[in-house]
């Protein structure tokens, strides 16, 4: 690509016990990309996202950011680099959405400390930033799950971090909700945010992402632009599932279509039929 990464994931190879999880993963990440990690439960996509957050020490290998190793750098600077948004979050105690917010400046502070004024005005401004600020009294533990990954991701905007990492955001939320996660993360990777999203939806990868890496069995075996990656034969090899992908009447987005579901479009593969035309035929099928 020609720049300096931001990260780099360097001969990463770990397990637990005598099971190995990863393999010699070689990986970089320059900043202002949005790179979706795809792969079947099992794989190794979260635990190479614990690795990356420090979470986890690899038995061989080391990740770098800005050219550094993060084993040897301070847990409050890493903090107020690298946020981790996760799948599902549930809080036990009744905070208020802005306290969560707030959360997001601890790493600034001292052992005994107080928000200031600066980090209200951080936290409301992120706040408004997502369009959720008149959640902002609302208890986390009330508010909707999208509205919970959206409080999230200001929580890691206050952190003032510059690269966010997700472990599968969209997980459990309904489809509105997933579309408003998706489109506040294509704005802020307009502004030169990077994200490395773990993803079990490759079309939430075409719609949004640079790059798409595949994981199988704990080693890469497809890195590179979304609409060279996640073709019918790559899908074929990650999930064992038959999916067309197609352009949608020659918009912006590509889907995934099932070339059968119960048998019902075997035969569909071979015929000059619409995106929709396909859909209906599932329809009639169920």
């Amino acid at each position: 690509m020609g720049l300096n990464p931001l990260i780099k994931i360097d001969a990463i190879s770990f397990g637990y016990t005598q099971k190995a999880v990863l393999t010699d993963i070689n990986l970089s990440i320059t900043k202002g990309e949005v790179v979706a990690v795809l792969g079947p439960n099992g794989c190794g996509k979260s635990t190479l996202i614990k690795i990356m957050l420090g979470l986890l020490r690899p038995d061989a290998g080391r990740v770098l950011l800005n050219g550094k190793n993060i084993r040897k750098l301070d847990t409050g600077y890493l903090a107020q680099e690298i946020a981790y948004v996760p799948q599902i979050h549930k809080s036990s105690f009744p905070y208020t959405v802005l306290d969560v917010v707030l959360m997001g400046r601890i790493p600034h502070k001292t052992f005994f400390f107080r928000y200031s004024n600066k980090d209200l005005r951080i936290a409301q401004n992120a706040l408004e930033r997502l369009s959720i600020l008149h959640l902002a009294s609302r208890a986390y533990t009330e508010i909707s799950g999208g509205e919970r990954q959206l409080t999230l991701i200001a929580r890691a905007l206050a952190q003032g971090a510059n690269t966010f990492i997700m472990d599968e955001p969209a997980g459990g939320l309904d489809y509105g909700n997933q579309l408003k996660l998706l489109d506040q993360i294509v704005k802020l990777s307009r502004e030169g945010y990077t994200f490395v999203k773990a993803t079990h939806s490759p079309e939430h990868a075409l719609w949004i992402a640079n790059r798409a890496v595949m994981i199988k069995e704990g080693k890469i075996v497809a890195d590179g632009p979304c609409d060279d990656v996640i073709n019918t034969e790559n899908l074929f090899h990650l999930y064992n599932a038959r999916v067309n992908v197609l352009k949608f009447n020659d918009g912006p987005f590509n889907v995934c279509v099932p070339q059968t579901i119960c048998g019902c479009m075997d035969a569909l593969d071979h015929c000059n039929l619409s995106v929709l035309e396909k859909s209906q035929k599932v329809m009639q099928c169920q």
